[in-house]
């Protein structure tokens, strides 16, 4: 496994029903944090982000995460409470959305992420 996987290639993802966070342990040891609310805020569908343009944060949506489902061995499926089922998160993207205080200290309407 080379570094760069390893910063991308989950471990172990932990979602507890009832939780309003999700986290994954990654390779390289780092746990990565990802509240329901900036999950569902940074959906890359189309139907939350559009076809072009930068991933930014949409507020809104039912915060409550009741399904994942493995695409591929490359992202995450997440299924929210109101039948929202269409955003493909890949490992990537979770890594650099990681909202634990090591990689991210800002305000989250702030952050932009290229498709």
């Amino acid at each position: 496994m080379t570094e760069d996987s390893a910063l991308t290639t989950p471990t172990e993802i932990r979602a507890v029903k009832g939780s309003r966070a999700m986290e994954i342990d990654f390779a390289d040891g780092h746990t990565g944090l990802y509240p329901h609310r900036i999950l569902r805020g940074f959906c890359p569908c189309a139907a939350c982000q559009g076809h072009e343009g930068a991933i930014v944060f949409v507020e809104g949506g039912d915060q409550e995460l009741v399904d994942i489902s493995e695409v591929g061995n490359y992202a995450i499926l997440l299924s929210w409470g109101d039948g929202h089922a269409t955003g493909i998160y890949s490992f990537r993207f979770l890594r650099d959305l990681c909202n634990c205080s090591v990689c991210w200290q800002g305000d989250v309407a702030t952050r932009q992420f290229n498709r």
